[in-house]
């Protein structure tokens, strides 16, 4: 599957014959306001739900999903993982725009889980300075799925943690499965 956005095969970096893929995101940007219409909505979902998946370019939220623009705030980072920036997401998610159910996704064959901490010191040796984040990387992801869960449901900043759920999606067969709390 490619995109407009798509490098040709075989690139060794960003540039293409027609520029840098950001060169290519900013024309196709060009396309895309010349057709657009302000839709008239604010920054308030209309299914008063946050969504907090993992980055990977594999997983098309709103497709598989079936959501459409303005239902939801999307949260998104490597893993998918709770951590203390998604946290304050989700707080001013709830706090000032008014969602209330939260949906956690991670997925199959996920990178995280071929990761290490010891991708920390490497970076640290490599650049002389240790990053302050953690990677979080993990190797059962239900287990994660789970801690994550608990991230959210004891955080003492957000007020709606009734409606917490989290899924795999399986990248393979497009499925959600949910991973039981317990």
């Amino acid at each position: 599957m490619t995109t407009s956005a798509a490098v040709p095969a075989g690139s060794e970096d960003a540039t293409t014959a027609k520029g840098t893929v950001t060169d290519r995101l900013v024309e196709a940007n060009g396309r895309y306001a010349a057709a657009f219409t302000d839709p008239g909505m604010d920054a308030r979902p209309v299914l008063h739900v946050a969504v907090v998946a993992c980055m990977d370019a594999r997983l098309d939220l709103h497709a598989a999903l079936g959501l459409e623009l303005g239902d939801c705030h999307t949260i998104r980072n490597a893993g998918g993982v709770v951590t203390d920036d998604v946290i304050r997401s989700l707080t001013i998610s709830q706090r000032a725009l008014g969602t209330r159910s939260i949906v956690l996704i991670h997925h199959t064959g996920c990178g995280l889980e071929s990761l290490t901490e010891e991708f920390r010191h490497e970076l640290e040796m490599e650049v002389g300075q240790r990053p302050s984040w953690a990677v979080e990387s993990f190797r059962d992801v239900d287990q994660d799925v789970r801690q994550s869960m608990q991230r959210v449901r004891t955080s003492p900043f957000l007020p709606h943690t009734d409606d917490v759920r989290g899924f795999v999606f399986d990248v393979r067969s497009g499925l959600l499965r949910e991973v039981d709390p317990a």
